[in-house]
């Protein structure tokens, strides 16, 4: 029985310990080897690693089940390109909307682009509110979130137009935002880039290539300006801050324009000195259909491939046929500008050329049975070919078509130049200084090697053609920077993008509205946040 009572009395105890160990002050303990947002913060180290997280979007070639390219966008909507794809002229519906000014709030990859953004912006509000250290590279640090900040709400304008501004970490009762104004949102990555180009050093280690420069954040700044006056009527003194911003990049002496034009484009060729600013992507990481947002790779390389291309071809490998170049960005090059068409454009007689130069015979080069019929033009986008070369180059076990590693030029030393020469010109009416720049970028459109004297200059090309510097300025961007993503938002800021460009079109034109100038917010957040507007209203821009 003693036994008994004693097992008893044991359990009694057990008991009363096990609820004096479970007191609340014993349960409030601070963590152990784990992180919070409030304590993460403290050392360089950590800032370090936590503002890799905010590059980390940018190089998201899809988000949410979706591809998701700026590039894309930019040419698609334009009339540089049309979705193209598969014979059903469905593949991709949401690009097929895109293409042919039917997306409605609920397209399907409209959300993904906005929420992409929005994450990197709230990782830079993250960092920028929470870090509760002080040093030189901490500095930097910060200076490279208000980059990045900037440059996410940047890219939010030119897609959706004026949105909401966040400046601070939101609690999930502070969501229901309505839109900024135009001048709202651009001083506010106007004042970001102010504020990161103090810090930002002017050029960065070779392993340190892809991350934010003065030069990037001063480029930014002037191309925000640039479409702040373009959008509010051509305010000569928005043009001429553009301008001031612009001629910094120039002055900085860091940046030079590549020679050869290909070498910008060739396999395995990264941050070359034309580039300002460049979104890194790489193959190493094992990137497969699972985890979208991981994706390093930079997915349009097999999605605007060569659709039906045959195997034979001796540096090319068939894609997806997406952004398939229309006949009017083919036509739009003067004769004198071939070598910049073929770095930017290839054709069926090219590939079938290249084809036979090489030995091999194939029939056909190209199965156009393969293409989308509607979009097919037998042209196709050559500034991110489709090499060979990227077989084999992860060696991790990811899905190569989504493994494909290069880069994104997003700001080139020569947009630099053409935005330069724009703001000039619609600023001050220095005319002669804008020339200059012009004149630099048709010196190097002229091909490899020493072409001063060989080629047109601007002077020449405005008499022949009886073009205004504006309309050269024009001509020169879409030839320059075709395929790059630039074309449409051009069209937009300038006041150009109606249903007249797009006479050769007959989709875009019947079906374009001046409601169409901007993507609509999805559904899926004007439901989480009845304040927020689906387009844009005139109120607000101002």
């Amino acid at each position: 029985m003693l036994k008994k009572y004693t097992v008893v009395i044991s359990i009694i105890l057990l008991i009363i310990v096990l609820f004096q160990s479970c007191s609340k002050e014993r349960l409030e303990v601070e963590p152990v080897n784990e992180f919070l947002s409030n304590n993460f913060f403290a050392s360089e180290d950590q800032v370090a690693s936590a503002i890799i997280a905010v590059y980390d979007p940018l190089g998201w070639s899809m988000a949410y089940g979706q591809w998701i390219s700026y590039v894309m966008y930019g040419e698609i909507r334009s009339d540089n390109a049309n979705a193209g794809g598969d014979p059903s002229n469905n593949d991709q519906p949401g690009w097929q909307e895109y293409d042919d000014f039917t997306n409605t709030n609920t397209n399907v990859v409209t959300q993904p682009l906005y929420r992409r953004n929005y994450i990197g912006i709230a990782r830079a509000n993250n960092i920028l509110e929470n870090t509760m250290i002080e040093s030189p590279a901490v500095d930097v640090f910060l200076a490279e979130a208000k980059f990045l900040r900037a440059y996410y709400h940047f890219e939010l304008f030119r897609h959706f137009g004026p949105v909401p501004v966040v400046t601070e970490t939101l609690e999930p009762s502070s969501v229901d935002l309505s839109r900024n104004t135009v001048s709202e949102v651009l001083q506010q990555v106007v004042t970001d880039c102010q504020e990161a180009a103090e810090f930002l050093p002017a050029t960065v280690t070779a392993g340190e290539k892809g991350r934010a420069t003065k030069g990037a954040a001063l480029a930014l700044m002037g191309k925000a300006y640039l479409y702040w006056a373009d959008i509010l009527g051509d305010d000569p003194a928005l043009f001429t801050e553009a301008a001031n911003a612009l001629q910094q990049v120039v002055d900085l002496n860091v940046y030079e324009l590549e020679d050869t034009m290909q070498k910008l484009y060739r396999f395995g060729i990264h941050n070359t000195n034309e580039s300002v600013f460049e979104i890194q992507h790489n193959s190493s990481w094992p990137s497969d259909w699972s985890w979208m947002e991981g994706i390093d790779g930079n997915g349009i390389i097999q999605l605007c491939g060569i659709r039906g291309l045959c195997t034979d071809h001796p540096d090319y490998q068939a894609g997806w046929g997406f952004m398939m170049v229309t006949q009017s960005l083919y036509d739009h090059f003067l004769p004198d500008d071939t070598y910049r068409r073929d770095i930017a454009i290839s054709s069926n007689d090219e590939l079938e050329q290249e084809v036979i130069d090489a030995g091999f015979s194939c029939n056909p080069v190209v199965d156009v049975s393969q293409s989308n019929p509607i979009d097919y033009t037998g042209y196709w986008q050559e500034k991110y070919p489709n090499y060979k070369l990227h077989t084999g180059t992860n060696e991790n076990g990811g899905d190569e078509n989504l493994t494909k590693a290069q880069n994104t030029h997003s700001i080139r030393y020569a947009d630099v130049l053409l935005m330069l020469a724009e703001a000039l010109h619609r600023s001050t009416g220095a005319d002669g200084d804008a020339v200059v720049y012009v004149d630099m970028v048709r010196e190097r459109a002229a091909g490899p090697g020493d072409n001063y004297g060989n080629f047109k200059d601007a002077q020449t090309i405005m008499s022949e053609q009886g073009w205004s510097l504006l309309d050269l300025i024009w001509y020169e961007r879409r030839a320059e920077l075709a395929g790059e993503g630039d074309r449409w938002f051009d069209l937009v800021r300038s006041g150009r993008a109606n249903s007249g460009i797009f006479f050769n079109e007959p989709d875009k034109a019947n079906n374009f509205n001046d409601e169409h100038l901007w993507l609509p917010i999805s559904l899926d957040e004007t439901q989480v946040a009845p304040n927020l507007t689906t387009y844009p209203d005139a109120s607000l821009f101002n």
